[in-house]
C-alpha cells in the first residue's frame, strides 16, 4: 500500500497581515449587523440583542474605530509586506489580463487554463482595490455622519448617500470574496493563507506559477525531481 504524500506548506503572509485581516473581518461584519436596524424597521429584533437603539450606534462607532485600525497594524508591524502589496495593485502584465477569461471560467467549475500568476492573481488585485475604495467611502462618509456639526448640511447629507453606497460595493465584494476562498473547490485552499500565513506548495504552483518559481529560484521550494534520494 503506497503511504499518501505528506502536504507541505510555504509561507504566504506575515503574522501582521493575519492579524490585520481578522479584525478587518470582524470589524466590517460588526458594522454590518449593528447598522441594520438603523436602515429597516425589519430588522429592530436586533435591537434588544444589542441592548437597544443607543447601545447599537454605541456599539457602531466602536467597531468604526476597530475597522481603521487593520492598515495600521500592517504598516506598524510589516510595512514591507504593506508596500509590497501596494506596488503589486498597480502593476500589471499581460498575464493579469488574460486571466480574467479562464477565471470566468474556472468560477462556474468549467475546465480553465490560468495563465502563469504572480504573488496575487490578477482578480485579487481587483478585489484589493474595490476593497480601498470601499473603505475610503465607508469612513470618510462615516466621519461626516459622526461630526455632522464641523461639515456643511449637504456634506452630510451626502455622506449618507456614499456611505450606502460603499457598504453595498463592500457586501458585494464580500460575499464573492467567501464564496471563493471558503466554498469554491478551486481557490479554497488559499484560505489556509490568510488564517495560518502559509499555503499548499502545490496550490502555489498551479495558481502562482510565477512566484512559485521565484520561490524554486530562491532555493525556498525544492521541487521534488531535483532532489537527491537519501544515500546519494
Amino acid at each position: 500500500m503506497s503511504r499518501k504524500k505528506p502536504t507541505k506548506y510555504v509561507k504566504r503572509f506575515s503574522t501582521a497581515f493575519v492579524i490585520a485581516h481578522a479584525v478587518n473581518a470582524f470589524s466590517f461584519f460588526a458594522l454590518y449587523v449593528t447598522a441594520l436596524p438603523m436602515y429597516t424597521e425589519f430588522f429592530d429584533w436586533l435591537y434588544p440583542v444589542l441592548g437597544g437603539p443607543a447601545n447599537a450606534r454605541f456599539l457602531h462607532r466602536i467597531f468604526a474605530v476597530t475597522f481603521v485600525t487593520p492598515t495600521i497594524i500592517y504598516l506598524l508591524f510589516d510595512r514591507k509586506g504593506f508596500f509590497f502589496w501596494m506596488k503589486q495593485l498597480i502593476t500589471w502584465k499581460k498575464r493579469d489580463m488574460d486571466f480574467f477569461t479562464e477565471f470566468v471560467k474556472e468560477f462556474f467549475g468549467a475546465k480553465a487554463k490560468p495563465p502563469k500568476q504572480g504573488f496575487f492573481n490578477a482578480g485579487e488585485k481587483i478585489n484589493s482595490m474595490i476593497q480601498i475604495v470601499t473603505a475610503v467611502l465607508i469612513i470618510g462618509s462615516g466621519v461626516t455622519m459622526w461630526f455632522p456639526e464641523y461639515f456643511p448640511r449637504e456634506l452630510v447629507q451626502f455622506g449618507y448617500l456614499l456611505h450606502n453606497i460603499g457598504f453595498g460595493l463592500a457586501i458585494a465584494v464580500v460575499v464573492g470574496h467567501i464564496y471563493l476562498s471558503i466554498l469554491h473547490p478551486g481557490s479554497s485552499p488559499a484560505f489556509r493563507g490568510v488564517i495560518k500565513g502559509d499555503v499548499d506548495v502545490e496550490f502555489v504552483k498551479a495558481h502562482y506559477r510565477d512566484w512559485y518559481d521565484e520561490l524554486v529560484q530562491q532555493g525556498v521550494i525544492v521541487p521534488d525531481d531535483k532532489k537527491k534520494p537519501k544515500g546519494a
